[in-house]
């Protein structure tokens, strides 16, 4: 075999792994998304950036392997990684990934709450005082302001006489 013909072989196992890695980075963008609800906005702007990001990494692979030439077998080989994924792995990538997160969640959750329940106490025993402690105090407070809006005036009106 030729060595230009290994070379174009090389090239088109090298697309067909440039299809599987975005197609499976972009299954960590569905993941998040799961995850994490989006507007429409914010899904057009990861798209929009993970688009461009694939186009340069598209476009340095064709530089570095066949001179920044498009060859249409390279686009074919790309959408073939692509759908080989998306039927092998990807098919349950996602789903299987985004329950094993939400599980991790939950369960840190379920941890945490056990472990900040003593702390969690403590402040609402401290709050619950502080309102006590709020509510005892207002007649005092009322009872300073009208006896400092009484001294005021009376200060007023004794600068006045002189």
């Amino acid at each position: 075999m030729s060595q230009d013909i290994i070379n174009e072989v090389y090239f088109l196992l090298y697309s067909i792994i440039m299809g599987v890695i975005i197609t499976f980075v972009y299954d960590f963008i569905l993941i998040g998304r799961q995850l994490v609800k989006h507007n429409i906005f914010f899904i057009s702007l990861e798209d929009l950036f993970f688009w461009a990001s694939c186009a340069i990494a598209v476009f340095y692979m064709l530089y570095e392997e066949n001179n920044g030439i498009l060859r249409w077998f390279a686009v074919f080989g790309a959408a073939l990684g692509m759908l080989l994924y998306k039927k092998t792995v990807g098919m349950h990538f996602v789903k299987l990934m985004s329950s094993l997160i939400k599980k991790e969640i939950h369960i840190i959750c379920k941890t945490l709450g056990f472990v900040l329940k003593p702390f969690l106490w403590a402040v609402r025993k401290i709050a619950a005082f502080c309102r006590w402690v709020n509510k005892g105090t207002k007649k005092i407070r009322k009872y300073l302001k009208k006896k400092l809006t009484a001294f005021g005036k009376m200060l007023k009106m004794s600068l006045c006489k002189h």
